[in-house]
C-alpha cells in the first residue's frame, strides 16, 4: 500500500510536512517526500489530508464482561477505530473487575476475535475495587496489564494508596487516578453553581475534585513516586498540577473533550445526555483547562468512552447514570474548538492523542511514524465540515450532548498494523 500526497504529523521529531509513505506486510517501509508505486501496489491519494500516528486513548470503558447492553469490547473496539483510535486502555469496573488474570485473559482473547488494535487493559487496583486490598500486581503485568486504577471509584485510604503507589512503580507502572472525595460527590447530580440552584439538583462542587488530587500529590513527594490523574475538569485541580510539575514531581493528567468543549450553560434542562463525572463545569473551569492543554500541565487527551443504554440516558438527570460515548467525538471536537479557534496547534493536539499517551504508558509500535515500525495511523480531513449523529455511532451508546452539532475535522481512514478501514 501507498500512502501519497498527505501532510504528515509526526510529534516525536516535531515534523509537519508532505511525505508518502510505503506500508509492506503491516510494517512503515519507506517515508520519503515522492515515492513511485509498484505496478501491483495499491495506491491511496490523500492529497488534502494528513497522516498522523494512530490515535490513542489510555482511559475508556467497554463495559464487558457483566455490562454488555451498554456495549461490548466488539462494540467499543469498533466504535474507537472509527474515531481513528488504533490503541485503547480500557479501565477495569466491569463484572467482574478485572482484577485476576483469568478475567484479564477472557478481555483480551474478546479484543483479539475482533481486531488487531493495540489492546492495552488497565487493570483493578485492589480486588474488586473495593479500596481495601491491593491485587497481584506482577501476575496481571505478565497477563497484559498496562496501569492500575479503580477507575470509577477514588481511592481514599492514603496508607494502601502510598503502598500501593510504591509498589506498582517498583514494577515500572502506573497508577491513574480517578481523583475524587466522594463525601463531597454524595448524590451530587450537576456541578454545583447556578445551573444546579436553578434546576433544583444537588450539586458536586469543584473541591470533590482539587481536594482528592492535592492529597494524592502529598502522597506522590512522599515517596517520589511516578502518577498519571485521570479526567482533570476543574482550575484548582490545574494549578495543583502546574505547580506540582514546577516543583519537579513525576506526575502526568489527562482531560476529555468535554472539559474542554461543554459547561455546565449548556446543560439543557434536566437532559441526561450532559451528565458526567466529573461535572462539567465552569467557562472558567473550561478556560482554565485549556490554559493547562497550551502549557503542558495536561498531557494527555483521552476520551473516557462511558457508554450507557439510550433508555439509561434519557431517564430524568437524577436517575440517569454518568457518561457519555467518546470515540467517535474526540478527534473533531479537539480540532472544532482547540485547533480551528486557534488555542492549540494542530502538531501538538495530536501530541496530546499520540505521542504522548505512548509515553506515559509505555506502548510500544504507537505514537509515532518511522520506518521498521508497525503501521498504525489515522487519515484525518482537518477543515472537512460536518454534522455529527449520534444514530451512526458503530457503539451502543447511539446518544450524545454533540448530536446534531456541526463540526470541523473528521477522521477519514484508521490503519491498523497495515489494515485500513475506511470511515467515511
Amino acid at each position: 500500500m501507498l500512502l501519497k500526497n498527505a501532510e504528515i504529523i509526526n510529534p516525536e521529531s516535531n515534523f509537519q510536512g508532505k511525505s508518502d509513505i510505503r506500508i509492506e506486510n503491516g510494517l512503515i517501509k519507506e517515508i520519503s517526500d515522492s515515492i513511485n508505486p509498484f505496478a501491483d501496489e495499491e495506491v491511496i491519494d490523500l492529497t488534502g489530508k494528513i497522516i498522523t500516528p494512530g490515535l490513542i486513548d489510555i482511559h475508556c470503558h467497554l463495559r464487558e464482561p457483566g455490562y454488555n447492553s451498554k456495549e461490548t469490547i466488539k462494540t467499543g473496539i469498533l466504535s474507537a477505530i472509527n474515531g481513528g483510535y488504533t490503541a485503547v486502555c480500557p479501565m477495569a469496573n466491569t463484572n467482574p473487575a478485572v482484577d485476576n488474570a483469568a478475567t484479564l485473559n477472557y478481555i483480551i482473547s474478546k479484543a483479539k476475535e475482533v481486531s488487531e488494535i493495540g489492546f492495552y487493559p488497565v487493570c483493578a487496583l485492589t480486588k474488586g475495587l473495593s479500596g481495601e486490598k491491593i491485587v497481584n500486581v506482577s501476575e496481571l503485568l505478565d497477563g497484559g496489564a498496562i496501569a492500575f486504577s479503580d477507575d470509577g471509584k477514588p481511592v481514599e485510604n492514603m496508607h494502601l494508596l502510598r503502598e500501593a503507589l510504591k509498589y506498582i512503580n517498583s514494577h515500572n507502572s502506573i497508577i491513574i487516578s480517578h481523583s475524587e472525595d466522594s463525601s463531597l460527590a454524595h448524590e451530587g447530580v450537576i456541578n454545583e453553581g447556578i445551573k444546579s440552584t436553578r434546576l433544583g439538583l444537588k450539586g458536586i462542587p469543584d473541591i470533590t475534585e482539587s481536594l482528592a488530587v492535592a492529597r494524592e500529590l502529598e502522597i506522590v513527594r512522599s515517596i517520589n513516586g511516578r502518577y498519571h490523574f485521570a479526567h482533570i475538569s476543574s482550575k484548582r485541580s490545574v494549578e495543583l498540577i502546574r505547580e506540582a510539575k514546577k516543583e519537579g514531581l513525576n506526575v502526568t493528567a489527562e482531560t476529555a473533550p468535554h472539559y474542554f468543549s461543554l459547561t455546565e450553560d449548556d446543560i439543557i434542562d434536566y437532559d441526561a445526555r450532559y451528565k458526567v463525572n466529573p461535572p462539567l463545569r465552569t467557562k472558567e473551569d473550561l478556560n482554565a483547562v485549556i490554559q493547562g492543554l497550551q502549557d503542558g500541565t495536561i498531557d494527555v487527551i483521552a476520551t473516557d468512552h462511558a457508554p450507557h443504554t439510550v433508555h439509561e440516558k434519557q431517564l430524568p438527570i437524577q436517575n440517569a447514570p454518568m457518561g457519555i460515548a467518546g470515540f467517535e467525538t474526540a478527534m473533531a471536537l479537539a480540532l472544532t474548538n482547540l485547533v480551528h479557534t486557534k488555542k492549540l496547534s494542530l502538531i501538538d493536539t495530536i501530541r496530546k492523542f499520540t505521542y504522548n499517551p505512548a509515553c506515559i504508558l509505555n506502548i510500544k509500535n504507537q505514537g509515532s511514524i518511522k520506518t521498521g515500525r508497525e503501521a498504525n495511523l489515522t487519515v484525518i480531513d482537518v477543515n472537512e465540515e460536518w454534522i455529527m449523529d449520534a444514530s451512526k455511532f458503530k457503539s451502543k451508546c447511539r446518544i450524545s450532548p454533540f448530536d446534531k452539532k456541526k463540526l470541523k475535522g473528521k477522521v477519514k481512514h484508521t490503519i491498523i498494523k497495515g489494515k485500513i478501514y475506511n470511515i467515511g
